[in-house]
């Protein structure tokens, strides 16, 4: 049985502005797919890279700038070594995360068993 959701005027614009706030951090083609790198345990620039298929050098390097500014991800030079090792490092904060890619993961997979069903 279908429900039927039902948000109040308040409601509606309190969930438009909170969707807003993580779309501004999260939004964009690439953001979430490095946050998935990350978390998934790729640290070093050319590994994300070789992951992350079809992403360029210069936007990974953007996008980590970014997921940095806004407390996801952190930097970490090991400067002590040659070559330099320059590291991304998923923060406690990050961690947050793991629900939402979950929740998307599932939605994402149902959404195409739904499609490809009514073909």
């Amino acid at each position: 049985m279908n429900q039927k959701i039902v948000f109040s005027e308040v409601q509606c614009t309190k969930h438009i502005s909170a969707v807003e706030d993580a779309l501004y951090v999260l939004g964009g083609r690439w953001k979430i797919r490095v946050m998935i790198a990350v978390l998934g345990g790729h640290t070093r620039f050319n590994e994300l890279q070789r992951t992350i298929k079809g992403i360029s050098a210069r936007v990974l390097s953007n996008e980590l700038k970014q997921l940095e500014i806004n407390g996801l991800v952190k930097r970490v030079v090991q400067a002590d070594q040659t070559p330099v090792i320059v590291e991304y490092i998923a923060t406690d904060y990050a961690t947050t995360l793991k629900d939402v890619v979950g929740a998307l993961a599932d939605w994402g997979q149902n959404h195409k068993k739904k499609i490809t069903a009514n073909k």
